[in-house]
């Protein structure tokens, strides 16, 4: 399976021709019955190879992390982290393998992160509120800087939503230092965090509103590192699962459910309805409940969710079509909506 940054790549090598690329993406879409730029795709896997190389970075970075734990807390990160550069500069850079880039980029900055937390465990194993927030901002910091050479050296796509998520912790960890009693502040701010990931995400997402570069890879993950960031703070205002919720609550979470599945539609992103679906699930339960049907309200609940997320994406072209339609001069900057031909 090839990406479409990989087709581009052949395109500018000029091993086939630019010709030869849209008619290899027109016939793909059409063997699918949808276009490309609906599919959402994104690189995950090259092959069983992928698997196998992850598993065995998993093992000896996990190795290398316990023994170096031992010998001092701090020296396992730094072994995790250059263990991880050095074994990127192969399989990332060179062999271009997809999972275990992910997984290394994530131990390189991990690793990093873990550096300054293990001299603190052994010089102040014992901070206050505010320090421990303070010090968390600046972990967080550092992982940032982390993410930013990573991604100048290697160009993960997953580089970016890491690198904006610790930009959001480190906002998190200043707020717990410098506001006192900051436990009301912090649904804010992730919130706000949130919205700027998904901003940022449509930045992206506009720049390759055909969707045949890499650039749509990173913001396929911003998108998926927002959407929670999103839907937690807006349903744990509602007291979704701080106790039995009444079925005025449980509309309400099915009415901005909706209110997502609307925007996900316009941007042809699914992440925002499934880091939400957890929340919409448990007040369809609650829904079940209160009319009665007590031992089976989870096997509805799973009926009714799932099958409706199932003519959602059966459905899915015909439905985005009208929604694009209702967003009048916005649809210009969306991904574009296209008939399948038969």
């Amino acid at each position: 399976m090839y990406s479409e940054s990989e087709i581009d790549a052949a395109v500018t090598a000029r091993v086939i021709s630019t010709e030869a690329a849209a008619a290899l993406r027109d016939y793909i879409a059409a063997q699918r019955a949808a276009p490309a730029v609906d599919e959402e795709q994104f690189r995950l896997l090259t092959g069983f190879n992928d698997i196998f190389v992850s598993v065995a970075l998993v093992l000896a970075i996990g190795a290398i992390a316990q023994i170096g734990w031992q010998l001092a807390p701090w020296l396992g990160g730094a072994g995790v982290a250059l263990a991880a550069w050095g074994a990127a500069e192969y399989f990332t850079r060179r062999r271009r393998m997809a999972l275990p880039s992910i997984l290394l980029l994530l131990a390189f900055v991990g690793g990093v992160a873990a550096v300054p937390i293990g001299i603190l465990v052994k010089l102040e194993p014992d901070l206050s509120e505010p320090m421990s927030a303070l010090v968390g901002a600046g972990v967080a910091t550092l992982a940032g800087g982390a993410a930013w050479l990573h991604w100048r050296r290697f160009r993960v796509p997953i580089t970016v939503a890491a690198g904006t998520l610790a930009g959001v912790a480190a906002t998190l960890g200043l707020v717990g230092w410098l506001v006192p009693r900051a436990e009301q502040m912090l649904l804010p701010v992730a919130l706000a965090g949130g919205l700027a990931t998904f901003a940022l995400a449509m930045w992206w997402d506009m720049s390759d509103r055909e969707r045949r570069t890499r650039r749509t890879d990173v913001a396929f993950w911003l998108h998926l590192a927002a959407a929670p960031l999103i839907a937690h703070p807006i349903f744990q205002w509602l007291g979704v699962f701080s106790q039995e919720i009444g079925a005025g609550q449980a509309l309400l979470v099915l009415g901005l459910y909706l209110l997502f599945a609307f925007v996900a539609l316009a941007i042809d992103r699914r992440a925002l309805l499934v880091s939400s679906l957890a929340y919409v699930l448990y007040a369809m339960a609650a829904l079940f409940r209160q009319a009665g049907a007590i031992e089976l309200s989870a096997a509805l609940t799973a009926l009714v969710i799932g099958g409706a997320l199932l003519l959602l994406s059966v459905f899915w072209q015909a439905m985005r079509a009208r929604v694009v339609a209702l967003t009048g001069g916005l649809k210009d900057l969306l991904p574009p909506v296209r008939p399948v031909t038969a």
